[in-house]
């Protein structure tokens, strides 16, 4: 037997919709639901809740993304709050496979999945692919990029430099 969504049910996938066009102030090829920073959505008649992941602790974006968040969904419920929640640790396993493509196509090298240090049997940073011609001939240059979870590599076939995400 197939039942009919309820209108609340119906205004939480319309959020969720909604929440793809809010984007990560500081890769804005992102959305933060593409990033896996919206760790819940939970939607009433009269009020929307959203719950916030930070990718690292003091993350400058978050206000930003709180704003954001709230005025996309403004129209959806007379009270919209967005909570930063530490419930549990964000990761980069949370990154869409979507969120994952738009980073290579942004140049920017995604985390492996699962992190990809815990898997080889000594704990060595695999080398990151580069975004522009896939070599894996690359080079960390700096582990502190421009914020906290993004590092600086170089590739030595194309001769590119490029930022990776963190694997967190």
């Amino acid at each position: 037997m197939v039942t009919a969504a309820s209108p609340v049910q119906r205004k939480g996938a319309s959020v969720w919709d909604a929440l793809q066009d809010v984007k990560d102030p500081e890769i804005p090829a992102l959305s933060v639901v593409e990033l896996g920073v919206v760790r819940s959505v939970d939607v009433t008649t009269d009020r929307v809740h959203v719950e916030l992941l930070p990718t690292f602790l003091g993350c400058p974006a978050l206000e930003m993304m709180r704003d954001a968040i709230r005025e996309r969904l403004a129209g959806f419920a007379p009270e919209v709050h967005v909570e930063i929640s530490y419930a549990e640790p964000w990761t980069s396993d949370r990154i869409t496979d979507d969120g994952r493509r738009k980073l290579r196509e942004s140049g920017f090298a995604p985390p492996m999945a699962g992190g990809g240090v815990a898997a080889l049997p000594i704990a060595l940073v695999p080398a990151a692919p580069c975004p522009f011609c896939g070599s894996r001939r690359t080079l960390l240059e700096n582990a502190f990029g421009p914020t906290q979870c993004r590092a600086i590599h170089y590739c030595t076939d194309c001769r590119q430099p490029f930022e990776q995400f963190k694997a967190v």
